[in-house]
């Protein structure tokens, strides 16, 4: 069974940094794509970022770029998100989700833009609230 758990979150002054952790089990870890995604209250969830457990590749929102970045530990089978120059905008629960990156019956052959699409995902965290005060 695909299990996911997220950590990490918390209260944090703008400006400031958190860094999330997603650990995983229940699946081959190589051959699965981590995503990482957020929804403000009251809003749709939005992708934030994504990373192949295969080659690394990874994708992020524009609103992120040169603040946030993904990583991947194989030997604790654990993804994490690195956030910095955190704004009041970032203020959401964040969920990790993991999906094969490999399915040619849906016509997928390894990560690509879709991993931001929280639609292409069947596994998903219980999540984590990051709240950023200004």
């Amino acid at each position: 069974e695909v299990q996911l758990v997220e950590s990490g979150g918390g209260l944090v002054q703008a400006g400031g940094s958190l860094r999330l952790s997603c650990a995983a089990s229940g699946f081959t870890f190589d051959d699965y794509a981590i995503g990482w995604f957020r929804q403000p209250p009251g809003m749709e969830r939005e992708g934030v970022s994504c990373i192949s457990n295969k080659d690394g590749r990874t994708y992020y929102v524009d609103s992120v770029k040169g603040r946030f970045t993904i990583s991947s530990d194989y030997a604790k089978r654990t993804v994490y998100l690195q956030m910095n120059s955190l704004e009041p905008e970032d203020t959401a629960a964040y969920y990790c989700a993991a999906e094969r990156e490999y399915n040619p019956s849906e016509g997928r052959y390894g990560l690509g833009p879709w991993g931001l699409s929280h639609f292409e995902y069947d596994h998903w965290g219980q999540g984590t609230q990051v709240t950023v005060s200004s």
